[in-house]
């Protein structure tokens, strides 16, 4: 028999939770099952937190509606089909207090994204299947100015969490020297994310040459980094992943589910906390909340919003130039032609990897 739906407040608003009892995480040898109010339950007391990382943002949605099962895949792409799915516009059915923000993708082509306003959205997004929220880098008043620089520490074969968490180290050194603060947390999975408040007064392709810029840069002062695009170039390394600072290319949120066994939860951490860090599962549905309560480590993110000049002068002093874009972007200027390495004839490139003009 069906589980009738309950009721949960909100600050103040109601969110009808409906299939209450629904098994969203299998229970596992560490954790126990996660059910759809329990989700839901969650997001409601990390509301300080979570509203801090998504209030006025446009915000994708990653939408698991039957749960985070074995044999369960996130679809990617236009056409697949999956109990696992991104909605990039506003579900059908909205309650009156969900509210919208206009962004155009790459493709020139416009939408209408879910706008976090208040707790009682976050709420519903969650009742609606959503475990991973994507805010974009952008404010609801200026879609094409980022106000966040994201860089995104992702472990190759053969590196891990470790090797993420010290190469964050390295990154908020070279943040610091160039006049930026870094604010890290997990990512949920094996990485690590450090997140930069900056004036929105650059679009997102300064803010992407700052990224790849403050990469270059890692590369340089530790052998155990990359900027590589293709795979097969990044070798064991803590890859740069600079191009998620593109238009419609986001992160799942600070305070976030994500889709693995055991509810584990992208967190934000002092840098003393990620130093110690070992095991970044033990950040989850049941132990944030409780360090939530002792106040969120990035409440001060806010007040920190920094000049990107610096990192972007990184990007142009670089001898390497303009790298890849994800293969879905119209051809970018100054583009490298998008060619496998593997695939190259040596005498078409010249030491830099540009592409010799005949």
């Amino acid at each position: 028999m069906a589980t009738k739906p309950v009721l949960l407040d909100a600050d103040g608003l109601e969110v009808r939770v409906t299939s209450p009892d629904r098994v969203i995480y299998p229970a596992t040898e560490r954790t126990p099952e996660v059910t759809k109010q329990q989700v839901v339950e969650y997001y409601l007391s990390v509301g300080d937190g979570v509203m801090r990382a998504l209030r006025d943002r446009p915000t994708a949605l990653e939408r698991w509606t039957t749960g985070v099962h074995e044999g369960i895949n996130l679809a990617t792409g236009r056409g697949d089909k999956s109990d696992a799915f991104y909605s990039k516009r506003v579900p059908k059915g909205a309650p009156a207090y969900v509210e919208t923000t206009r962004v155009a993708f790459p493709s020139g082509r416009p939408a209408d994204e879910v706008c976090v306003a208040n707790l009682a959205t976050v709420g519903w997004c969650a009742q609606m299947g959503t475990i991973t929220f994507h805010p974009w880098p952008t404010r609801r008043d200026d879609n094409d100015h980022p106000d966040e620089l994201r860089i995104d520490l992702d472990p190759q074969p053969g590196t891990t969490f470790a090797d993420a968490v010290r190469v964050a180290g390295v990154a908020r050194e070279l943040l610091a020297e160039h006049g930026l603060t870094g604010w890290a947390k997990t990512s949920g999975n094996r990485g690590v994310h450090v997140y930069v408040r900056i004036e929105p007064r650059w679009d997102f392709v300064d803010v992407r040459h700052a990224a790849l810029g403050l990469g270059r840069a890692l590369e340089q002062r530790d052998d155990g980094v990359t900027t590589k695009w293709w795979k097969e170039e990044r070798g064991e390394r803590i890859f740069v992943d600079f191009n998620q600072n593109c238009r419609d290319r986001t992160i799942a949120s600070a305070y976030s589910l994500r889709p693995q066994p055991g509810a584990p939860v992208s967190t934000p951490v002092t840098w003393e906390e990620l130093a110690e860090l070992t095991d970044p599962r033990e950040l989850n549905l049941w132990s944030v909340p409780e360090r939530v309560a002792d106040g969120d480590p990035w409440a001060g993110i806010d007040d920190a919003a920094g000049d990107l000049t610096p990192l972007i002068e990184l990007y142009d002093a670089s001898p390497e130039g303009e790298a890849n874009y994800p293969p879905d972007y119209p051809k970018m200027p100054g583009e490298p032609p998008r060619v496998q390495p593997s695939k190259k004839v040596a005498s078409h490139w010249d030491e830099h990897g540009r592409r010799i003009e005949d």
